[in-house]
């Protein structure tokens, strides 16, 4: 689900195995249009279709527009569309240092989330092969692969720093879903994995290095209650972050819906706006950081 026209009505994204990747435009009469040629995310920069698994749609470069993330059969690397004019889309895989690295993966499940809390979107990726002779391939990179874990500069550029993560996180796995949420309540975002045939496995995120967060649950009155579509703005002197309330992404798998925005260093948020399905637009001023409950016509409640 994403909004990449900035209309003010929800549109589709669907990645396809070895098919023209879909985006489903809202023509705001209860029919949707294909426009994935177009908008320049049906292929690859070389014009052919991928394998793709996972998707990701988010406000990635606090531009105000979302882009789209892909993950890919290996040898083909992920797809990170930025977005231009016109609502059409880049592939900037490549020059944001995410494509390197996925090129020799086969990846699954991936989720934009603030991973340090610094106000700028991260990427998590898992990987694994779907043939378990592929081991037995010379030059190869195995059926169990390590995740990614693309940390954000804040200027457009990525860095793999899964290997850095502690806890096992960069274990080879056979990996498929990903999940984020707040499992222990304390502000910043936990990875769920699983795997084929495996486990699955739960990381804690502690965030030690300052940095604050603003959590928001939102809840419909007017609009369905879960909030599905809601588009939530966050301004402070660093500028502006948008995120938005959506189902299942990644890969068959569905994050929690509470919204989290990283305010760095920041006590408190300037600005908080909500667009809600309904059409209401609410705008609350100088929220401090944590978490808050927003129902849909009310003020925030701690």
């Amino acid at each position: 689900m994403l909004d990449y026209d900035r209309d003010g009505w929800i549109d589709l994204f669907v990645a396809n195995d070895t098919q023209p990747n879909k985006l489903y435009r809202n023509q705001r009469n209860g029919t949707f249009e294909d426009v994935a040629v177009r908008a320049g995310v049906a292929f690859s920069e070389d014009g052919k279709a991928r394998a793709g698994m996972g998707v990701d749609a988010a406000d990635f470069d606090n531009s105000g527009v979302m882009g789209i993330a892909i993950t890919n059969f290996d040898e083909e690397m992920m797809a990170v569309y930025k977005p231009g004019r016109g609502g059409t889309f880049t592939d900037a895989a490549l020059p944001s240092g995410i494509g390197q690295p996925s090129r020799m993966r086969l990846g699954f499940g991936c989720a934009f989330l603030d991973v340090d809390l610094d106000g700028h979107l991260d990427m998590a990726a898992v990987n694994g092969h779907i043939d378990e002779t592929v081991r037995n391939i010379s030059g190869n990179h195995g059926y169990a692969q390590p995740p990614h874990l693309f940390l954000s500069d804040g200027q457009g550029k990525f860095r793999d720093l899964a290997a850095q993560a502690g806890g096992g996180f960069a274990t080879p796995k056979v990996a498929r879903g990903l999940a984020y949420g707040d499992f222990d309540r304390d502000g910043d975002l936990d990875l769920l994995i699983t795997t084929n045939q495996g486990p699955a496995y739960l990381y804690r995120n502690d965030v030690t290095n300052g940095n604050r967060s603003m959590r928001l649950r939102l809840q419909g009155t007017k609009s369905n209650r879960d909030a599905i579509g809601a588009i939530v703005r966050l301004t402070t002197a660093d500028g502006t972050q948008s995120r938005i309330v959506k189902t299942g992404s990644s890969y068959l798998s569905q994050s929690e819906l509470t919204v989290t925005f990283g305010l760095g260093r920041r006590e408190k948020a300037e600005r908080i706006e909500v667009e809600w399905p309904s059409g209401l637009k609410q705008e609350f001023r100088n929220l401090a950081a944590g978490a808050w409950t927003c129902v849909e016509g009310r003020s925030p409640i701690a």
